[in-house]
């Protein structure tokens, strides 16, 4: 059964977008059949893979109100072995459309039922809040992967993240765990960077992810050309990065699956000193 990790982080600009279309995208360059989905009303990751906005195609929004089959909304990208379920603006009102509907925080993960023996990985991109929608593909999800840049403002919301993260544990997906927390924007030769850096690996430890994702003028380029990075250009820092960060990833996937005492403690990672990273932020 695949793995499905939402990349999620309720601060916009953090390169949460870019890290779901080009993870989901070194995946399947990996030879490994993957699946993006597309939960956030921008539908960024959808234009980032080439597909025009189209309110008629079934998408995200259809499947969260019962209007398509998950098998009807794949779509092809320009990777063998990369699908995406496209989204719409219409997205936002299911925020408001779910609200009355039954089990409405779980239409996600009974969608995604019958793909999960077909793909290895599906990427959930959530949009930059902590809505119903970031909700719906919490209690989908098996991770969340939390990409933020090296600032200390950006530590801020990190432990409402979490705790969020926690309440669904309680509530809806026990299984829930950190995939890991990944730098993107950086800047290893900051002092600044530096810090941040430190600070999170002493809270995170080893789910702070080794591979972090610098600045890179193509890797910001790529989605105005709707191709990820490794299509547009595979030589680019930016591209070289994420496909370091899907092995490191792929690795942990699978010394999990060997080692199922591994994966069980992996669903736990250290309680955050929430008191002391607010005075640090």
């Amino acid at each position: 059964m695949g793995r499905v990790i939402a990349v999620a982080n309720q601060k916009g600009g953090v390169g949460k977008t870019t890290t779901a279309i080009n993870l989901a995208s070194s995946f399947a360059a990996a030879e490994v059949n993957t699946l993006l989905i597309d939960c956030d009303p921008q539908s960024n990751a959808t234009s980032g893979l080439g597909l025009i906005k189209d309110a008629d195609r079934i998408s995200t929004y259809h499947l969260l109100m019962g209007a398509g089959a998950a098998e009807e909304a794949l779509q092809t990208t320009a990777l063998e072995q990369l699908w995406i379920i496209p989204a719409h603006k219409n997205l936002i009102g299911a925020n408001l459309e779910l609200v009355d509907v039954e089990r409405p925080e779980f239409r996600l993960r009974d969608v995604l039922a019958p793909l999960r023996d077909r793909f290895q990985f599906i990427v959930l991109d959530c949009p930059p809040a902590l809505d119903l929608l970031t909700l719906n593909a919490m209690v989908a999800a098996d991770s969340v992967l939390i990409p933020m840049q090296a600032e200390y403002f950006a530590l801020e919301g990190i432990s409402e993240l979490l705790d969020t993260v926690d309440r669904i544990r309680a509530s809806f997906n026990p299984e829930l765990a950190i995939e890991g927390v990944v730098l993107t924007m950086f800047d290893e030769r900051t002092n600044l960077a530096q810090q941040v850096t430190a600070e999170l690996k002493r809270f995170f430890g080893e789910k702070l992810c080794a591979t972090s994702i610098p600045r890179n003028i193509r890797l910001a380029e790529a989605p105005s050309h709707g191709k990820p990075a490794l299509v547009y250009d595979v030589r680019s820092k930016g591209a070289e990065s994420y496909i370091r960060l899907a092995k490191e990833i792929i690795a942990h996937y699978l010394a999990a699956q060997e080692m199922p005492q591994v994966a069980e403690g992996a669903a736990q990672e250290p309680e955050l000193p929430v008191g002391e990273m607010d005075k640090s932020a």
